[in-house]
């Protein structure tokens, strides 16, 4: 494998791992970026190209799951957590996690398809974009004065289930999972933090279960020749995820969701006027 093949296999494991858990879109990033500038699917095919980017989604929930291994065991049974993670007690249960997921989890399965064939361009993403953005600013403005919910242990499962309904609208490419639930929660009075915290608990099963349905498609598109891309894009995606996470969730308490939304309104700017 030639140098620009890794070169590119870094690139987009970067921008997977950079954007995935921030509220600006990575599906939106990674066909823009590819899209537009590294053509990914002109070095295999667009199978192998399709199947890379499953592939480094995987090295962003390896992060995760890295991140928040205390909370997950605890979700297991297998550690016991107080509400503040440091010892007996844990409040967040399984269950409420459950009812978060199965809204986009429904949706998601009978509309995949039409998603697949119909809402993955440049130009649906300028539109998920701009309106994701809307609705983040409209959280920061409309929310409840103090939030009502500071960690994820005081959520109750009515909140679980709206906040899994707000992730529906992330079906559409560009909108954004954690850009749409965590709107959602700080809507619902929870803190950003808080809703932060419950978007990437739930991201993890969502986007591992989706990723190994779509890896037992197009296992046979891995092969030798192509190893070596999937495992660079795989590790360029855990390592800038793993930074990302910890720098976003010190991060959105103090900065709250105006300026993610103005990244996006000006990076569909930038695109609309002088990419397409």
């Amino acid at each position: 494998m030639d140098l620009w093949n890794i070169f590119v296999a870094f690139v987009l494991g970067l921008v997977e791992g950079l954007t995935e858990f921030a509220p600006v879109s990575s599906t939106g990033h990674m066909i823009i970026v590819d899209d537009t500038l590294l053509h990914s699917k002109e070095l295999f095919s667009p199978e192998v190209a399709n199947t890379f980017k499953v592939v480094i989604q995987l090295g962003s929930i390896l992060a995760a799951v890295i991140v928040f291994k205390d909370r997950f065991l605890s979700l297991l049974g297998l550690k016991k957590m107080s509400p503040d993670g440091n010892g007996p007690g844990h409040k967040l249960r399984l269950s409420q996690v459950i009812v978060g997921l199965l809204p986009a989890a429904v949706l998601g399965l009978i509309f995949e398809d039409y998603i697949d064939e119909y809402l993955f361009s440049i130009h649906t993403v300028l539109i998920g974009l701009v309106a994701g953005a809307l609705l983040m600013i409209a959280a920061d403005w409309f929310r409840p004065g103090r939030p009502k919910v500071t960690t994820v242990d005081q959520m109750t499962y009515k909140q679980a289930f709206l906040i899994g309904l707000f992730q529906c609208i992330a079906l559409w490419p560009g909108f954004s999972r954690s850009g749409s639930t965590i709107s959602g929660g700080v809507l619902l009075g929870l803190s950003h933090r808080a809703a932060s915290d419950f978007t990437f608990i739930m991201a993890v099963p969502v986007m591992a279960g989706a990723s190994f349905l779509s890896l037992l498609k197009h296992w046979q598109y891995i092969t030798a020749d192509s190893l070596p891309f999937f495992i660079v894009g795989f590790i360029s995606a855990f390592l800038f995820a793993l930074l990302a996470i910890r720098f976003f969730l010190k991060l959105i308490n103090r900065i709250k969701l105006v300026p993610f939304a103005l990244y996006r309104i000006a990076l569909a700017a930038v695109i609309y006027f002088f990419i397409l």
